[in-house]
């Protein structure tokens, strides 16, 4: 198979600025609950880019787990690569990819750490086993094998109280505050429709970009 004839001729929707919402927090709410409704293969995965202070990037899917006015919500290890990464350069990208609806939202803006109340409040909603994991993961580091990591869930599983077990410090959450935000909607021939937000004080100037 030759892969670069692998095409598809995107038609189902279009993207107009005077459809479109003034409030690009606004017009993501209401794509992700389209997306939602339109049972998109897990709509809340993101993948989120960060980079050294070398510009060295990396990049994993994460899941958004929380959103508002605020931003863009997720939860991790602080000791994880990405985690080190964002300790000194806080500037990310996030990036939505809905293809059941030819579509895309790519973000970029700061992750600041949410409150440790807030971070207390999800740990606490996630299931037994997930807070287990979480805490016996030394994530990004080295192990001997999957064995290992097995063997320390269970030996864990045996000895944690669902009631005892607790956030430790290095785990928690982050809001991304956007400064920019890219609506994709995929249009016929490659004419894609791209709307781009851009933070300009207290509001967004809106732009439309060649595809």
């Amino acid at each position: 198979m030759n892969i670069a004839d692998i095409r598809i001729d995107y038609k189902l929707k279009v993207l107009d600025e005077n459809q479109i919402s003034r409030n690009p927090l606004r017009q993501f709410e209401k794509w992700l609950n389209e997306s939602i409704a339109a049972k998109v293969n897990e709509p809340t995965a993101m993948v989120l880019a960060t980079a050294t202070p070398e510009g060295i990037p990396s990049a994993r899917v994460v899941l958004l787990k929380a959103f508002s006015d605020s931003g863009f919500g997720f939860f991790t290890n602080y000791s994880s690569r990405k985690g080190a990464e964002l300790l000194i350069n806080q500037n990310v990208a996030l990036l939505f990819h809905w293809p059941e609806l030819e579509r895309q939202v790519r973000i970029e803006g700061k992750a600041i750490r949410t409150s440790a109340q807030t971070s207390d409040d999800y740990f606490n909603s996630r299931p037994y086993e997930s807070r287990l994991s979480a805490v016996i993961s030394n994530q990004s580091q080295k192990i001997p094998d999957r064995e290992y990591l097995e063997q320390l869930w269970a030996e864990q599983h045996g000895e944690a109280q669902e009631n005892e077990l607790v956030r430790p410090l290095y785990w928690g959450g982050y809001i991304v505050e956007p400064y920019k935000i890219e609506f994709w909607q995929g249009r016929p021939s490659r004419l894609h429709d791209r709307i781009l937000f851009t933070r300009e004080g207290e509001g967004w100037t809106i732009s439309r970009l060649a595809p």
